[in-house]
């Protein structure tokens, strides 16, 4: 295999790890839990006890200004500039109306006696419900030295680079505290438990892993732990033939069988039910 293809494979093996934090903070941040009601603004979707329900683009829009400011007044004003600018050439009062009226449906809600939605006459709407309390995001995590499991000293430096890319990348998400090489290669060979590594180094979640090349073949897995629980949160394996990098495959109890050839479904699978949140 050549080197430059190789250590290519490591490069986008971080990256695509890093993209899966990034998109899971942000995501973390993007929905909003209220009754039995989700409401994922980055998906673009309202959920009720999971399943999705039908809303169209504005009531949703005018939904996420009222559930991010609870108990606060959206003025007919706001909503007008934020949802119908002003080179929009529609009937205001009754895109309003008709918008209002969709998003309560969607709620079973009523404007006679609200249990979210609050109307003020002629000045706006608020959101008088309970904004569930947000999970607590993983905010620090350690790469430990990933373990080269062929033994082969000449491989050692791959196993090193990996794990160095690995930081690196994850080192850019401003949202992330990153544990540096220099902190966590004292550990490598270390037989320590993982929550014992946790509390010395001070993070939230540990990323460890394996490099194992035979031949041609090479393979790397790695896993994101919850550390305080030493539950397995998500599990990745990488895999190359040749020359030739293959797509990456899941693993772990935390994806559906379908979706394990899915990117698309993994991901969204993983930033809703894992990555942005840590029992408190």
């Amino acid at each position: 295999m050549g080197t430059a293809r190789f250590n290519k494979g490591v490069v986008d093996f971080a990256v695509r790890l890093g993209r899966w934090f990034m998109a899971g903070v942000h995501s973390a941040r993007a929905t909003i839990r209220f009754g039995e009601f989700e409401a994922d603004f980055r998906a673009g979707e309202l959920r009720k006890r999971g399943v999705k329900v039908k809303l169209q683009e504005q009531p949703l829009q005018i939904l996420q200004m009222l559930v991010e400011h609870p108990g606060e007044v959206i003025t007919r004003d706001e909503l007008r500039h934020q949802i119908w600018p002003a080179d929009t050439f529609v009937d205001f009062e009754q895109g309003l109306y008709n918008a209002v009226r969709r998003m309560r449906d969607a709620l079973k809600d009523s404007a006679e006696k609200p249990r979210f939605i609050e109307t003020l006459s002629r000045r706006g709407y608020r959101f008088i419900g309970t904004i569930d309390a947000t999970p607590r995001q993983i905010q620090s995590l350690a790469v430990l030295p990933l373990e080269n499991l062929s033994r082969d000293p000449e491989q050692e430096y791959f196993a090193e680079g990996l794990t160095e890319e690995l930081i690196t990348t994850l080192a850019k998400i401003g949202e992330l505290r990153v544990v540096s090489r220099t902190s966590v290669m004292p550990y490598k060979g270390v037989r320590k438990s993982l929550p014992e590594i946790a509390r010395e180094l001070a993070v939230d979640a540990i990323v460890e892993g394996t490099v194992l090349r035979a031949g041609r073949r090479v393979r790397i897995t790695a896993q994101l732990i919850d550390a305080a629980k030493e539950t397995h949160l998500w599990a990745e394996s990488y895999r190359s033939h040749g020359t030739r990098l293959v797509n990456s495959t899941f693993t772990g109890e935390f994806f559906p069988q379908p979706a394990r050839h899915d990117l698309r479904s993994a991901l969204r699978w993983f930033h809703a039910a894992c990555l942005p949140r840590l029992p408190a």
